[in-house]
Order: C-alpha cells, then structure tokens, then sequence
C-alpha cells in the first residue's frame, strides 16, 4: 500500500506542478508518489467532505464487496454513497472494481494513509507585493 499525498496550493503553483509532473514523465523520472492536487482550500472542502473521509476510511478498514455493503458500513443511503464513489473515484481516491460477490461493483482505496497539505495564505501575496512601502 501507499500514502496517498493531497496537496491545496494556488493555481500558479499547480501549473508549476503540473509541468513538472509531465517532464518527469517524459524523461521516466517518476518517484511513484500519488498525488492529488486541489487549485484552492474550497475544492478541497467540497470534494472530501467529513461523509466521504469517514466512507473513505470504512472502506479502507472493512473492504466492502459491493457499493450496498460500503453503504451498510456508514449507516448511509445505497444512492448517496454510490454518488460519492463515483466521484472519489474521479479524483483518484479509490477504484470501483468489477467481480466482487456476485458480479458487484467492489471500491477499492489503494492507500493506506492520506497526507494533506495546505497552503493557506492569509494575506494576498500579489496585493502585498504593489501595496506602497509606507516611510
């Protein structure tokens, strides 16, 4: 298994990142490190909530067979949690694999581990940067 890194920086930063990640992989560079990248704190927060974290977890700990038994897991309704791994599985979280009991959808969270990182500025560095030296 492996830790799955989160990152949330500015739109810069991810263009930068970005950048790097392909000429890494042009010249077979690659660390093997997963990474999630989020533009700002708000993407973040809307995409892992605390249900899909705590969805996350369960399926992480419990390794449901189906879509039905996740939602068993986490008291939730079968239509509200197959939403949400349909997305955590858009953004790379977890994988919904064919073959489990009875021909089921099974999810599948490749990590072990989730590291966030957030840089969170709270003072616009381009504002500050033209804003007049006072003397």
């Amino acid at each position: 298994m492996t830790t799955l890194h989160i990152t949330v920086s500015d739109r810069e930063q991810l263009r930068e990142d970005a950048l790097q990640f392909v000429h890494d992989v042009e010249n077979d560079n690659q660390d093997g490190k997963a990474t999630l990248q989020f533009g700002t704190y708000d993407d973040f927060v809307d995409s892992l909530t605390p249900l899909r974290l705590h969805l996350i977890r369960a399926i992480a700990e419990e390794a449901p067979g189906s879509m039905r038994e996740a939602a068993r897991l986490v008291e939730r309704d079968v239509s509200d949690v197959h939403s949400d791994l349909k997305q955590l599985e858009v953004l790379g979280i977890l994988t919904l694999e064919e073959g489990g009991p009875g021909g089921a959808i099974q999810p599948v969270v490749p990590f072990d581990r989730i590291e966030v990182h957030i840089d969170y500025p709270l003072i616009d560095d381009s504002d500050a940067d033209s804003a007049p030296a006072s003397g």
